[in-house]
């Protein structure tokens, strides 16, 4: 199971990994602590997209445990 993939497996104030839309396809990731999640499905097979505290928008590509 990807944990990136499901909406309940990200929690405000996660520490994640996230791709923006201008990195999509190549292997630039972002790291940071949710604020808000934006996707409202429960499932999304290119990951959840969420906000970070800094403002920056993206999908969840890693769950930093």
């Amino acid at each position: 199971m990807n944990k990136h993939q499901y909406r309940k497996s990200i929690i405000i104030g996660n520490s994640v990994e996230i791709v923006l839309k201008k990195d999509q396809g190549t292997d630039k990731r972002v790291t940071g602590k949710v604020k808000r999640i934006l996707t409202n499905a429960s499932h999304h097979f290119r990951g959840i997209k969420v906000e970070l505290t800094d403002g920056q928008i993206g999908r969840v590509q890693r769950v930093l445990e």
